[in-house]
């Protein structure tokens, strides 16, 4: 089928692209390149340039491609700066993803796989694993501003019929993560330290997080094509992983001899939160396949490269 793919030259989101035409689908994307690049984009999809919060803009490409299905993956998703910036965050991932709903309705798209957002929408968990009925109280403007537009997503199936998978992802790791962002401290680090930077652990390094390899996330939006109506369904290991661990599992990957550094505690950051994804394995058959231990070394070897 036809589909699109927003945020398709982003680290995820060309990945999912990759996915999408494994799967045979003709596969359009779109992106601002504000941080995804041309050359993250298979050459078999087609990129058009365009930003969410430009509905004229979004109207021409959906016209021409005619999706019968977006992956919405474009958003802001750095927690830090959204609690600088709450405004842009909430004008990008919010406004703009109602332009695309919109947008959507009125040229034939059948349904949305949205990627929200698990890691930063629970908050300081109550319970762990957390499942998908576990109370929303995100941290930080980014988790309010993804959570927010699964609420839409409910009204536009309801009142419209545009269905709908929300996906709610875990810390997403591998190939093509920026590693020199503020986020993504698997791509960050294996940078430093193949690159003889000095990494920085911020606060005691004891903060756990659920991290899955993105070839895996790929694959499960894919799944959601034909599975998860109407669901909010959590990705993730199950297993939290305390940051401290994945310093040392890449000082042995990369063979880096640098000093472990901290830093205090980042404003906004849940201190441990891993989830329950035992709802992805009922309604999308899906489970991570790439443990923590191969996918560090798939990503070291992609930065090596």
């Amino acid at each position: 089928m036809q589909v699109l793919v927003t945020g398709g030259a982003g680290f995820i989101g060309s990945h999912v692209v990759d996915a999408c035409l494994a799967a045979g689908h003709q596969v359009a994307a779109l992106d601002d390149l504000s941080t995804g690049k041309r050359e993250n984009v298979n050459p078999a999809a087609t990129l058009h340039v365009a930003d969410l919060r430009d509905r004229s803009a979004l109207d021409e490409v959906l016209a021409a491609v005619r999706p019968e299905v977006i992956f919405h993956l474009a958003a802001k998703a750095n927690v830090r700066e959204s609690m600088v910036e709450p405004v842009l965050y909430a004008q990008v991932n919010i406004l703009g993803s109602l332009n695309l709903l919109e947008s959507a309705r009125a040229h034939g798209t059948r349904k949305i796989v949205y990627a929200s957002t698990g890691g930063a929408a629970y908050g300081e968990p109550q319970y762990l694993p957390a499942d998908e009925d576990h109370p929303v109280n995100p941290l930080d403007p980014y988790g309010a501003s993804k959570h927010h537009v699964e609420h839409y997503l409910f009204i536009y199936k309801k009142h419209f019929g545009l269905d709908y998978t929300t996906l709610r992802f875990p810390n997403v790791y591998g190939p093509r993560q920026d590693p020199y962002g503020e986020a993504g401290v698997v791509a960050i680090w294996t940078n430093q330290m193949l690159n003889g930077g000095q990494p920085v652990i911020n606060g005691t390094g004891e903060q756990e997080r659920d991290f899955v390899y993105v070839g895996d996330i790929a694959r499960a939006n894919v799944l959601a094509v034909e599975a998860g109506s109407g669901s909010i369904i959590n990705l993730g290991s199950g297993v939290g992983t305390p940051i401290i661990d994945i310093f040392h599992a890449l000082k042995r990957a990369t063979g880096s001899g640098c000093d472990e550094v901290h830093a205090p505690a980042k404003q906004g950051e849940v201190f441990r939160i891993y989830l329950d994804a035992s709802r992805a394995k009922t309604e999308l058959g899906w489970e991570p396949e790439v443990s923590l231990e191969e996918g560090l070394a798939l990503t070291v070897e992609h930065f090596q490269k």
